[in-house]
């Protein structure tokens, strides 16, 4: 029994791990990492895992990085934290100013949280607060899209409809009102995505004109539905919903916790449709994965509804512990400085080409519904029937065969449902990439087989 086996067995003594049936690892054991280097996770015993998923979308920049390492350093030998309220410190002025102005011009407001799903409830309350505060309390619901995620806490699951994650808490949830999403997996043969989603539009429109008073915000994931399987669509719908926002008196929120900072092919998705929401949810990458912190930025028109004096009670009073803290300051902001440094966006596109490239064959796999990609994500959907785009069951799990092939192969793929996804760190190269692609097509014959 080795090191691996010794720390397993004292990990599942103690844990309950996350987004797991911990019974799973009654044969799926648990890999414990000793450290990370780039793109690799290495284990105990000399075996070491290609980071395909950038642990949770969060590494971007690679595991242990020297430059953010230092920053992370110095920052700890000279303050660690301090209480945001009342008090402020260098990191936490330096980021927001570099935020507002990296961000769409009407943002210019930085509220920091400690993770995503605490983000979105930020969004949630404060556009709901604002409305409450310029004298219409009637605008309290929220539209969503089909086969959204927006995180595990209440109101970011009420907003989501991933069922897997929903289901079981809906009595506890508020009520939304819940559109049918843009995704491109469902268009016509010879439709484009820009047509599939400007006539998927419509269902909003509606949704808009028939609630609208009531409604204080849309929230959507822009460009890719992460959890939802990596489903995508066009950048015209975000430009069609910010118009049609405007038009109703409701306020946007742009849930960029997982595809800011370079992830689709431009440093926000919102860029690539020219618009800017009300309210710009990020975490996950702003650090590259190195401490939790969330911001949620809004514009001047929101922050003055809320400024006013104290007797007023029209203040924001909500809170963390951690908000704005200084150790994730200095990652985020040593993060900013290596996207700028490396040239980072421009370096994806060349990367994002070779994904395509690497799979380009996989759409001739007869369990293989469609190979998609935007930026640095690429989704390889399995499906049982390829001319109906009947799924395969999901109690069968075809998407760990593939996780459970790939960890025998120096990669961790893990899956979602019956989608095989690469959504690595931006230092993978050309050559990794290849190993990626090959160790996928390997995993879904095997998975495929019966």
């Amino acid at each position: 029994m080795g090191l691996n086996n010794d720390w397993m067995q004292r990990d599942i003594s103690v844990l309950w791990h996350p987004c797991t049936q911990m019974k799973d690892h009654e044969h799926m054991p648990v890999i414990p990492i000793q450290r990370g280097e780039g793109i690799w996770l290495h284990d105990f015993e000399g075996n070491r895992y290609m980071d395909a998923v950038s642990s949770w979308w969060v590494n971007i920049l690679g595991h242990a990085n020297p430059y953010i390492n230092e920053r992370v350093k110095q920052q700890l030998d000279t303050l660690e934290h301090v209480i945001l309220a009342g008090f402020s410190h260098p990191p936490v002025v330096e980021l927001s100013e570099r935020l507002v102005q990296m961000t769409p011009a009407p943002l210019t407001r930085c509220f920091y949280a400690d993770n995503g799903s605490s983000c979105i409830e930020v969004a949630l309350k404060m556009s709901f607060h604002y409305w409450l505060n310029t004298g219409k309390p009637q605008k309290k619901r929220f539209i969503t899209l089909s086969n959204s995620y927006h995180g595990e806490t209440l109101a970011a699951l009420a907003v989501g409809d991933v069922a897997l994650y929903k289901e079981t808490y809906q009595p506890l949830l508020m009520d939304v009102i819940t559109v049918p999403s843009p995704d491109c997996y469902y268009r016509e043969n010879g439709v484009s995505w820009e047509e599939h989603s400007r006539q998927m539009f419509a269902h909003m429109e509606q949704a808009l004109a028939d609630n609208h008073e009531e409604v204080a915000a849309v929230i959507v994931e822009p460009l890719i539905q992460c959890a939802g399987g990596m489903r995508m669509y066009h950048p015209v719908y975000l430009k069609l919903l910010r118009e049609a926002c405007d038009r109703y008196g409701v306020h946007l929120i742009h849930d960029e916790i997982a595809v800011g900072f370079g992830r689709t092919g431009s440093l926000f998705a919102c860029e690539q449709a020219d618009i800017a929401p009300d309210f710009l949810c990020l975490s996950k990458a702003l650090t590259a994965g190195y401490l939790p912190m969330a911001v949620c930025m809004t514009n001047d028109t929101i922050y003055q509804a809320f400024y006013d004096d104290y007797e007023s009670m029209r203040a924001f009073l909500h809170s963390h512990s951690y908000t704005g803290n200084p150790l994730a300051c200095a990652a985020a902001l040593a993060t900013l400085d290596l996207l700028e440094r490396d040239n980072v966006i421009e370096a994806n596109k060349a990367l994002s080409a070779h994904m395509a490239k690497a799979t380009a064959h996989f759409v001739d796999h007869p369990h293989v519904a469609e190979v998609r990609q935007t930026g640095m994500v690429l989704a390889i959907e399995m499906v049982k029937d390829k001319a109906t785009k009947e799924a395969y069951p999901w109690q069968e799990r075809r998407g760990i065969r593939v996780y459970q092939h790939a960890l025998k192969n120096q990669a961790m793929l893990r899956p979602l449902g019956s989608v095989v996804y690469f959504m690595p760190p931006y230092v993978i190269t050309p050559e990794q990439i290849d190993h990626l692609a090959s160790v996928a097509w390997e995993g879904i014959q095997l998975a495929t087989r019966d």
